[in-house]
C-alpha cells in the first residue's frame, strides 16, 4: 500500500503540495490527472526518491520494484532488444551474479545464480523483449539495430518498452502516448491491462484513461483527492462534489451574514453583550468554506478563412515519398481522391506506412514523387507537423513569433492587435516577451496553434497537434474544429479528438490509400484482426507463405493443370531440399526439451534443499546446461534461415 500523509512540497518558491494526502491499495491502477504545471511529476518523482518533501510522509513497501519511463534520450551502440532486456533488474542482477560465481568457480553460487535466471524467465527474457518492441511498432530488421539509429520518437518508445520490461510492482508512466501512433496505442492498452502490479499514469488521452484505470487521483491547488472509477467517471463526481461545495459555501456565508448581522446590532446593548460574544466566538470557532475557484476554461476558434475552394485538391496517380542517397523512395503510391470543402478526414494507418509522408506533400513541405496534386484557386494551408515545436525559436517570445509571421506570412497586424490576440491564448503581460525555450511543451503548443489561427486557412492538416496539450486544451480543439468552415485532414493517435471531429476515414496501408468504411471501434478490431492474422503466420512452420488477408487481397484465378503439375514439382523438390535440415531442427527440439526437463528437475532439487556435497555439481551441470541451449538455439536458427532462404 502506497500513503502519502500531510505531504508540502515546493519547488523553488512554488508551492507544489500542500497539505496532500491519499491512500492508494496494491494492484490498483490510477489515473493522476490535474492542469499542466500542477506537480504531477513533481509527485511522481517523490514516489521513486529523485524529490524529497518538505514536510509530511510518502511510505511506499520497501520490497517494491519501481519502473518508469527514463527522460533522458539514451545514447549507446547497443542494439535495441539488448538494450530492452536492461530494464528488467532482476534478470540483469542474475547474470551479475553467475559471471562473478563463474569467475570464482563458486558451485555453491553457481546454483544460486542459475536458479536466480530461471525465476527471473532467463529462458525466454529475449522472445519478451522482442515482443514488446513489436508491440510499440518496430519492425522485425529493427530488433537489433543500434540504438543510436534511431530517431527521438523512436528512442523514446525504446525507453517506454524497457520500462515495461521491469517486473516491477509499481509502474508509473508519464504521458506514454506522446510517441505512440493509433497502432501502438491500442497494443499498449491491452498490455497494461494486463498488468498486475500497481499502475500510476500521467495522461491527457481520455479514452486511454478510461479503458485502464479504475482509480482517479485529482491534483488541484496542491491538494489530493481520490476518486472511484476512471477519468469520466472522475468529471462526473467532481462536478457533483463542486456543486455541494458551493452550496455548502453558500449557506455558510449565510450563517456569517446573520451571526454578524446580530453582533453588530447588539453588541454595544448591556442586556445582550453575553449574548453578542457568544456569536463571536462562534465565528471565531468556524472552520470557514472556500468558494469554488473552478479553473477558468481555454477556449479559441479558427478564424473565418478568406475563400473556400472546392474541390480544394484532386491527386491524380500522386505517388509520396524521399530522396536518398540510393534514389528515390516511394512510400505511397496511385492516391487517385480529392478532397473537398467541409470535410473532415481522419488519416489511419500503422506507423510507417506513410501517413506523415503523405502529409507533407499535400503541404507542400516535399515535392511529389509522381503524378499530379492539383489546387483549388485561393488554396490557404495550415500545418502543423509532428515536429513543429521544433522549428519555434527558443531565444525570442510569442510577440516575435506572431510579428514575424503577421510580416512574412501574413496577415499583417499592428503590435497591440498582436498582442490581444496572443492573450486568447493565454499569453498575457510580460510572458509574451519571455523565451519560447523557458515554456512548458503546452505552452509551445499554444503558441503554435496561435500561429496558425491567425494565417486564416481554408485548409487545416494536423499530424499529431494534441501531443503537449492538456485535457483542457484538446477539448478546446476539438470545439474550434467543429466550428471551423474549411477543410480537416487529421493524423492523431487521441482517439476522442478522432471521433469528435472526423466523419470519414482513410487508411494509409500497403502501399496505397483508400477509405475506410467504418468508424474507429471497426477500426480497432481490424488491427486485431491483422495482429491475428501476422501472430498465426508466425507460427506455421519455416518457409510457409502466409495466407492473403481475405479482405484486402483478391483471390488468385484457378491454376492451370500445367502450373499445378510445375508447382507440385518445385513442392517435391523443396521438400528434398530441406529434409536433412528439418530432420536436424527435430533432433535439436528433442534434446532442447530433454535438457529443459533436466534444467527444472535440477532446480527443484535445489529448491527442496540438496545435499552440500551435490550443490556444487549441480550449479556446473546447470551452467552446461544453459551453454548446451544456447548453442543449440543458434543452431536452430541458422538451419531456420538456411530453409527460409532455399523456399525463397
Amino acid at each position: 500500500m502506497i500513503t502519502i500523509r500531510d505531504i508540502t512540497l515546493r519547488r523553488g518558491v512554488k508551492v507544489v503540495l500542500d497539505g496532500a494526502s491519499a491512500t492508494l491499495q496494491p494492484g490498483e491502477k490510477i489515473g493522476l490527472v490535474g492542469r499542466n504545471g500542477a506537480g504531477k511529476s513533481s509527485l511522481f518523482a517523490l514516489l521513486t526518491g529523485r524529490l524529497s518533501n518538505d514536510r509530511g510522509d510518502v511510505e511506499v513497501p520497501r520490497h517494491w520494484r519501481r519502473s518508469e519511463v527514463a527522460q533522458n534520450m539514451p545514447e549507446t551502440e547497443d542494439g535495441a532488444t539488448d538494450f530492452v532486456l536492461q530494464g528488467d533488474t532482476t534478470l540483469v542482477a542474475a547474470r551479475v551474479a553467475l559471471d562473478e560465481a563463474e569467475k570464482a568457480n563458486d558451485g555453491h553460487a553457481m546454483a544460486e545464480a542459475h536458479a536466480a535466471l530461471a525465476d527471473a524467465g532467463a529462458f525466454d527474457a529475449r522472445s519478451r523483449a522482442q515482443a514488446l518492441l513489436m508491440g510499440l511498432g518496430f519492425k522485425t530488421e529493427q530488433l537489433d539495430a543500434p540504438v543510436n539509429s534511431f530517431s527521438g520518437g523512436w528512442r523514446m518508445r525504446l525507453q517506454l518498452a524497457r520500462a515495461l520490461m521491469c517486473p516491477a510492482e509499481l509502474m508509473l508512466l508519464d504521458e506514454p502516448t506522446n510517441h505512440l501512433d493509433l497502432d501502438a496505442l491500442v497494443w499498449l492498452e491491452a498490455w497494461l491491462q494486463r498488468y498486475d502490479g500497481t499502475l500510476i499514469i500521467i495522461s491527457h488521452d481520455r479514452e486511454f484513461l478510461d479503458a485502464i484505470t479504475k482509480v482517479t487521483l485529482h491534483l488541484d491547488e496542491g491538494k489530493l483527492v481520490r476518486y472511484g472509477g476512471n477519468y469520466t467517471s472522475f468529471e462526473s463526481q467532481r462536478a457533483e462534489r463542486m456543486v455541494l461545495q458551493q452550496a455548502a459555501f453558500e449557506r455558510q456565508q449565510e450563517k456569517v451574514a446573520h451571526l454578524q448581522k446580530f453582533i453588530d446590532r447588539f453588541k454595544a446593548k448591556a442586556s445582550k453583550a453575553k449574548q453578542a460574544q457568544s456569536r463571536v466566538k462562534a465565528l471565531e470557532r468556524m472552520e470557514r468554506l472556500a468558494p469554488v475557484l473552478a479553473s477558468a476554461d481555454f477556449n479559441f476558434e479558427f478564424r473565418e478563412p478568406v475563400s473556400l475552394p472546392n474541390p480544394m485538391l484532386m491527386f491524380d496517380d500522386l505517388s509520396a515519398g524521399y530522396r536518398t542517397d540510393e534514389g528515390d523512395k516511394i512510400i505511397v503510391r496511385g492516391v487517385d481522391r480529392s478532397v473537398l470543402a467541409g470535410q473532415r478526414i481522419g488519416i489511419l494507418g500503422a506507423n510507417g506506412q506513410g501517413k506523415s509522408t503523405l502529409v507533407k506533400t499535400i503541404a507542400r513541405a516535399q515535392a511529389p514523387m509522381g503524378g499530379t496534386m492539383t489546387e483549388g484557386k485561393g488554396l490557404s494551408i495550415g500545418y502543423f507537423a509532428q515536429q513543429e515545436l521544433d522549428v519555434l525559436r527558443l531565444d525570442e517570445g510569442p510577440l516575435e513569433h506572431m510579428v514575424r509571421l503577421a510580416r512574412d506570412v501574413g496577415p499583417p497586424g499592428r503590435e497591440q492587435e498582436l498582442r490581444d490576440f496572443l492573450g486568447q491564448f493565454r499569453f498575457t503581460g510580460d510572458m509574451v516577451n519571455q523565451q519560447v525555450g523557458s515554456l512548458s511543451g503546452g505552452e509551445k503548443a499554444r503558441l503554435v496553434l496561435a500561429m496558425l489561427v491567425w494565417q486564416r486557412p481554408n485548409l487545416l492538416l494536423l499530424d499529431e497537434p494534441t501531443n503537449h496539450l492538456d485535457l483542457n486544451t484538446r477539448e478546446a480543439l476539438s470545439l474550434a474544429l467543429n466550428e471551423f468552415e474549411g477543410t480537416v485532414m487529421l493524423v492523431s493517435h487521441d482517439r476522442a479528438l478522432l471521433r469528435e471531429v472526423c466523419d470519414e476515414f482513410w487508411l494509409v496501408a500497403d502501399g496505397v490509400v483508400k477509405p475506410f468504411d467504418g468508424d474507429l471501434d471497426d477500426y480497432q478490431r481490424w488491427l486485431l484482426d491483422q495482429s491475428r492474422d501476422a501472430a498465426r503466420a508466425a507460427k506455421k512452420p519455416t518457409g510457409a507463405a502466409p495466407a492473403p488477408a481475405a479482405a484486402t487481397v483478391a483471390a488468385p484465378p484457378p491454376a492451370s493443370r500445367e502450373d499445378r503439375k510445375a508447382s507440385g514439382q518445385a513442392r517435391a523438390k523443396l521438400a528434398e531440399l530441406t529434409r536433412p535440415l528439418r530432420k536436424e531442427m527435430e533432433a535439436i527440439d528433442k534434446r532442447m526439451h530433454a535438457l529443459a526437463e533436466e534444467r527444472a528437475e535440477i532446480e527443484a532439487q535445489l529448491a527442496e534443499g540438496a545435499a552440500a556435497s551435490a550443490i556444487a555439481e549441480m550449479g556446473r551441470r546447470l551452467k552446461a546446461i544453459a551453454d548446451q541451449l544456447e548453442a543449440d538455439e543458434m543452431r536452430w536458427l541458422e538451419l531456420g534461415e538456411q530453409i527460409e532462404a532455399l523456399s525463397a
